[in-house]
């Protein structure tokens, strides 16, 4: 075998509380009410529950509408937790049922910074992990859409993986699924983070005029040493999960092709969770929606566009 070749040998994953069970991805439709918003996810979450699902994952900014100049209204301070209805609800259901869960990611306004934050939350109800989107997305397709993340959004700084019941899962935020180094830190088998950090890139996908898919690379280094030193040694993931909302034309194009690179790359699963489509056409920005589950073997379980898919 392969690995048997490696040096230093591969470091197996741990092994889940649970090592077989049900995943719900909770496709939702959005609306600008905040408060219906929270009511509708809660709903979701308990059937999904319900069914038996022990691992919930919630899309992309599920708690408003994905319009950037919008988001500070919605946002809120994740530290101090008695003034966040989204992160309450989320904790107190997670308790209630039992469950692992993956809370999509909601506007985090922290220090004067609005951030793209997704929270997990284990059966006790406690927060386990907060993941701050790496990569923002600067986006143009001449005559249908624009969207600059950069212009309203602030970046994370560290990769976030944590060790759950139903095993170790790494967490990306929608365009973080485009960097494959990101998914190798999440998959490695022992590999230093250390020896990457200086390659280590956040690309941009900017609108040129005569090439759509223009690349501008802008290399940066990691400034949280510290979290380095103390996690020098990641294990290895069994899942990924990349709550997301991809525009009606990355959607098309990408979407599903970067879930099943993913999980080939790194021979793990992969867990996207997007927003419903908004049949409001007038919208700001309308998702393509098709949530997933693909395997190592690259198979995807079939997307529909409802509201939970188990």
């Amino acid at each position: 075998m392969a690995s048997d070749a490696r040096i230093p040998a591969p470091i197996p994953p741990p092994q889940p509380k649970i090592s077989k069970f049900k995943i719900a991805l909770c496709q939702l439709l959005v609306t600008p009410d905040k408060e219906r918003n929270i009511a509708h996810a809660r709903k979701l979450i308990e059937d999904a529950a319900r069914k038996g699902a022990k691992l919930v994952v919630l899309p992309e900014i599920w708690n408003c509408p994905l319009s950037l100049k919008n988001l500070s209204k919605y946002a809120e301070d994740i530290d101090a937790e008695a003034a966040c209805p989204s992160i309450s609800m989320l904790s107190e259901v997670a308790f209630r049922n039992g469950i692992t869960l993956v809370g999509g990611s909601i506007p985090e306004l922290s220090a004067g910074q609005l951030f793209n934050t997704c929270c997990v939350f284990g059966p006790d109800g406690k927060l386990k992990a907060k993941h701050r989107k790496l990569h923002l997305f600067d986006f143009e397709v001449p005559g249908e859409v624009a969207f600059r993340e950069s212009d309203f959004l602030t970046a994370g700084e560290e990769p976030t993986i944590v060790d759950t019941d139903v095993g170790r899962i790494g967490i990306g935020i929608c365009h973080d699924i485009r960097f494959p180094e990101l998914a190798m830190l999440y998959g490695s088998r022992g590999r230093s983070l250390t020896q990457n950090r200086e390659a280590y890139t956040q690309i941009y996908i900017n609108e040129d005029e005569t090439e759509v898919w223009m690349m501008h690379w802008r290399v940066v280094r990691w400034t949280s040493t510290n979290w380095l030193q103390q996690k020098h040694q990641v294990k290895g993931a069994h899942l990924i999960c990349y709550p997301g909302a991809f525009n009606m034309s990355t959607g098309e194009l990408l979407w599903e092709l970067m879930q099943r690179a993913r999980a080939a790359d790194n021979q793990l699963f992969v867990a996207t969770c997007a927003p419903a489509p908004d049949p409001n056409t007038s919208a700001d920005y309308i998702t393509w929606g098709h949530s997933g589950l693909v395997g190592p073997g690259m198979k995807r379980q079939p997307s529909l566009r409802r509201s939970i898919i188990l």
